[in-house]
């Protein structure tokens, strides 16, 4: 076998960084991986109720908000609930799902916003009416990564909210120039 050297006082201050430098790069790769989960799956979850709430609508209420509705609804959603436990499938949720397609149509649209926006921030999104209003919403919230108390709750106002969007275009342009 090989010699085994003794560690000596020199070598542990050594050590000591190299065992640091392995703890920190060790963080970062499980803090990224987490991130990377959580992600994941918030798109998925997220894209689930759009393709739920689409198949209900499409397939059970013919895009229209037929009388009947509440009481199919009630029924998948006790159906869903019996399968799968109580959690994310209550009426009210399954509700939320219908509206969220009914609002937001097209998969192709809905599928990148997904990806940077939670579920929460779509029910925040829903509860405006005016679609410029929530057009507007969703863009800075997808492109400015607002947690859902950012802009969404009201923090903002939509002036400040413009003038700050305005003073980033300005910058941008000075950079350019």
């Amino acid at each position: 076998m090989a010699d085994v050297k003794p560690i000596v006082s020199t070598d542990i201050s050594a050590m000591g960084a190299v065992v640091g430098d392995l703890m920190t790069d060790l963080r970062q790769i499980i803090d990224e991986a987490r991130s990377h989960v959580a992600s994941t799956a918030n798109y998925e979850l997220t894209m689930m109720y759009w393709h739920i709430g689409e198949r209900i609508n499409r397939d059970v209420l013919g895009n229209e908000r037929a009388t009947y509705g509440k009481q199919i609804v009630a029924t998948v959603a006790r159906q869903l609930q019996t399968w799968y436990g109580s959690k994310g499938f209550e009426e009210r949720t399954i509700r939320r799902m219908v509206q969220f397609a009914q609002e937001f149509p097209d998969w192709q649209i809905v599928s990148p916003l997904v990806s940077k926006l939670s579920w929460s921030h779509f029910l925040t999104i829903m509860t405006l009416k005016d679609p410029l209003q929530r057009e507007f919403y969703l863009t800075m919230a997808a492109n400015e990564r607002w947690s859902k108390r950012q802009g969404l709750k009201g923090l903002y106002s939509e002036k400040d909210l413009l003038q700050k969007l305005n003073g980033k275009m300005k910058e941008r342009r000075m950079r350019y120039e």
